[in-house]
């Protein structure tokens, strides 16, 4: 759902930037820099901090945090797209703003964007893992993976590496680590075949 809201934002207005220009793509442009310019784990701590650490909270700070890169990416590649012969014909043709974000650069930006999607979602995912381990995440006794390292990471100091038996107190940890980076990977490889379905290409 975060990933989801960042690209629904972060789309919207970049696409809008680019194809409107003037004042508009400029005061959004400023103003997305300045959330770029404060790091993301910092402004994350200080606002769930100030709102607490609901579901809900959660997902529109790291939404907002995440729309700023999407907006960056979608409005570079728009502009690109604004550039060619078939974006002035529609305008020639006296389309509409919404009928050239919407039927020439959209599906033109689709493959960028798609990958961006599964970047993103493996970022917030491990972002959120991340602020369960500071516990400002999700908080029990909703189950987290970034919690669960957290707190199997006091199991650590217990463990005696002398024998494999004894030695499964310090692996422990890696048990929601290990799923954490399969999940990764296995979103990678989802948007890696959505990819090469969108392209074309023969097997």
């Amino acid at each position: 759902m975060t990933t989801a809201l960042s690209f629904t934002l972060g789309a919207s207005f970049g696409l809008l930037a680019a194809t409107l220009g003037g004042w508009f793509d400029a005061i959004s442009s400023r103003a997305v820099d300045v959330l770029m310019a404060i790091p993301a784990l910092i402004f994350a701590l200080l606002i769930l901090t100030i709102t607490g650490t609901s579901v809900l909270a959660l997902i529109l700070v790291i939404a907002l945090l995440d729309s700023t890169r999407v907006f960056r990416l979608s409005r570079a590649v728009a502009q690109g797209i604004l550039t060619m012969d078939y974006i002035e014909v529609a305008r020639m043709r006296g389309e509409g703003l919404f009928w050239l974000i919407r039927k020439e650069v959209l599906p033109n930006a689709a493959a960028p964007l798609i990958a961006e999607f599964g970047l993103r979602f493996c970022f917030v995912f491990l972002f959120i893992s991340a602020l369960s381990f500071l516990d400002l995440g999700i908080q029990p006794p909703t189950a987290d993976w970034g919690g669960m390292v957290r707190e199997s990471a006091k199991l650590i100091a217990f463990a005696n590496f002398s024998s494999w038996k004894t030695a499964t107190f310090g692996l422990t940890p890696l048990l929601p680590a290990g799923a954490i980076a399969l999940l990764t990977i296995g979103v990678n490889l989802v948007v890696d075949w959505m990819l090469h379905l969108s392209s074309g290409l023969k097997e």
